[in-house]
């Protein structure tokens, strides 16, 4: 990756308010969201094979169903992101904030439940400008400065439903519709007014559906623990919207439209993804689970189509993305020393910890983009029932220096606030 892409990276940031920043979200669907609330972050992003009760779980549909039967639960989280960029002897900075999911979940029938919410799906920030002074480069044009600007998201509005059969075995399906708005925006302008500049950017409106599935199973090992299996699969989201991509000279010459194209996506996509997962739990005390996820992007298009490609024009100094395989493990525990106790209040939260390691759906001039890290968290229990606050903590590493690349640092906090009540209960007195 050139260089400069890191050249002013926050200069942004003071001017205008992103989801995510991360030069790196120049490039394709730009930063993907990591999974589930707070509850899964803390975690290290496990949920295919968890089940509780106490927590709402959107990483698979069918843990829906792991409820009490009158319950009605809420979730409502928010991330904060913070990095420190490096590449070469340059260093940079970032701090965003951002909701990270609304949901709900509530009892159909039986052994049946639904979950309605809105997470993010992607989001797209950066910044960076450079300016060339080398008189061989840019002969009598007077200094050439370049500057690049990205913003926007893309978010997941879904509905799932799941139903247990037989007390052990759980099955989900979700609807999900993509939606949202990027912009990226592309100038250069010379020190000599009587030269043109150009400014040259994309306006993307994306629509995607796309469905989910889920299964669980539960086994018992004795009276107090058990096992989960877990596995998903989410289908490809062919995008529809459109994408406006143009091209016009700037400055005191005449003014003129080099190039102006709009229309829909066409044969792009965002990729399907499998996963499979294992949970044990001792009780209502200790839980661990592990999951593996896996999702092939190579041929979506979005490595090919104009406005997911990075600039709008290529050459010496680019830098070469292409679509690959996102890979991801991760693993994560939750201990309770004792839910019930009446004298100390830390023996009732849940604590948690988790590690990850995640291949990125992209390659940079070849090499991929990995990211890993270690979470901590915990649930401190509010008034009564499962009401509680839950508090993330993730500190990881994305990237790396080697090959011109840039090396992310990052540590996010999370926040989210569970929230449970029992319907329809039945009066006894009148």
């Amino acid at each position: 990756m050139a260089a400069l892409l890191l050249s002013l990276a926050g200069t942004g940031l003071r001017a205008q308010t992103y989801g995510s920043y991360t030069p790196y979200s120049i490039f394709g669907a730009g930063d993907l969201a990591h999974p589930g609330t707070a509850y899964n972050k803390s975690m290290g992003g496990v949920g295919i094979a968890t089940r509780s009760n106490r927590f709402i779980n959107p990483v698979n549909p069918a843990a829906v169903t792991a409820r009490d039967s009158l319950a009605f639960m809420a979730d409502y989280s928010m991330l904060q992101d913070n990095k420190i960029f490096r590449q070469g002897d340059m260093r940079s900075a970032s701090n965003t904030m951002n909701v990270s999911d609304i949901i709900i979940t509530f009892p159909i029938w039986r052994s049946s439940a639904m979950m309605l919410g809105i997470m993010p799906y992607s989001d797209t920030g950066y910044g960076y400008g450079y300016v060339v002074t080398d008189p061989d480069v840019i002969g009598h044009t007077g200094n050439v400065s370049y500057t690049a600007n990205g913003s926007g998201s893309i978010y997941s509005l879904f509905a799932a439903a799941g139903a247990t059969f037989w007390n052990r075995l759980s099955v989900g399906a979700e609807f999900i519709y993509h939606f949202g708005k990027v912009e990226k925006t592309f100038a250069e302008t010379f020190g000599d007014s009587s030269y043109n500049g150009a400014s040259n950017g994309h306006n993307i409106q994306i629509t995607a559906p796309a469905g989910k599935f889920g299964v669980q199973y539960e086994q018992p090992l004795g009276v107090k623990s058990s096992v989960v299996l877990g596995a998903t699969y989410k289908t490809a989201a062919k995008l529809g919207g459109n994408i406006e991509s143009y091209r016009y000279s700037t400055g005191s010459a005449a003014l003129d439209t080099l190039y102006y194209k709009s229309g829909v996506p066409g044969n792009v996509s965002f990729a399907g993804e499998a996963g499979v997962g294992i949970s044990y739990r001792y009780g209502d005390r200790f839980m661990i689970s592990a999951d593996y996820t896996r999702s092939d992007w190579r041929n979506t298009g979005i490595d090919t189509r104009e406005g997911f490609t990075g600039n709008a024009t290529t050459g010496t100094g680019r830098s070469s993305f292409a679509a690959s395989v996102s890979q991801a493990a991760r693993v994560g525990l939750e201990y309770v020393p004792n839910r019930n106790d009446i004298r100390y209040y830390y023996k009732k939260v849940a604590y948690r910890a988790g590690a990850y390691y995640k291949s990125d759906y992209f390659t940079i001039d070849g090499k991929n983009i990995d990211s890993y890290g270690i979470t901590l968290g915990a649930t401190l229990p509010v008034f009564r029932w499962y009401n509680g606050i839950t508090l993330g903590m993730d500190i990881g590493k994305r990237g790396m220096t080697s090959g011109n690349l840039i090396s992310e640092t990052y540590i996010n906090f999370s926040i989210g606030f569970n929230l449970f009540d029992i319907w329809f209960i039945p009066v006894r007195y009148d």
